[in-house]
């Protein structure tokens, strides 16, 4: 069991990587992801770590280049109101994020219009298939160019990748709402509206 006095220690502190990872150790490979909605251990403060725009994963402005850890960290990642953590049974410290915590990196389509299956692989090996639970959304890039997300689960949200963007928009259709044609994605039973003045691409 960690010593209290340790986890009490500021989240600058040198060793908390490996602190975080150590608290970790039963959250391994293979096994449900855990319950860090249900967790609320002290917040510790902030530790230099830091998700990019591309959704590499850095610690003292180093990328971690060990993709178990970076799924180990990826698992225990929340958002709260203010902030996104990361949480173990023992401690929550802030991290920062550029814009969304995942990347969409691969799709897989089955079926077409309204019966159309749409899944995502993330970065960090999360699958995803839009319905309810893990729609889409969709915003403008300042220059006018269109960023999809998906919901990967909690509040944390995938961006596509360019090129995938340019796929999802190439199953786009016009269908009329209200009367007014809307240019959208039909996936998981559900219909996606894209937002004008994008040109449908990104």
């Amino acid at each position: 069991m960690p010593d209290p006095a340790e986890s009490a220690a500021p989240a600058s502190a040198a060793d908390a990587l490996g602190r975080l990872a150590a608290a970790l150790g039963a959250s391994g490979p293979g096994r449900s992801p855990p319950p860090v909605e249900r967790w609320n251990p002290p917040f510790c403060g902030d530790i230099d770590m830091r998700i990019d725009r591309e959704g590499t994963w850095f610690y003292g402005g180093t990328p971690i280049g060990r993709p178990a850890l970076v799924k180990l960290f990826a698992s225990v990642l929340r958002r709260d109101p203010d902030r996104y953590v990361l949480v173990t049974p023992v401690e929550r410290v802030g991290i920062a994020v550029a814009d969304a915590p995942f990347l969409a990196v691969e799709m897989a389509v089955e079926g077409a219009g309204g019966d159309r299956r749409l899944a995502f692989r993330t970065n960090v090996d999360d699958l995803v298939a839009i319905g309810p639970d893990h729609p889409l959304r969709f915003e403008l890039e300042d220059e006018g160019g269109l960023k999809p997300y998906i919901l990967v689960r909690g509040c944390l949200w995938a961006r596509l990748t360019r090129a995938l963007t340019y796929d999802l928009v190439e199953l786009g259709e016009e269908r009329s709402i209200d009367g007014v044609p809307v240019f959208g994605i039909a996936a998981g039973g559900d219909f996606y509206p894209v937002p004008a003045g994008t040109g449908h691409a990104a």
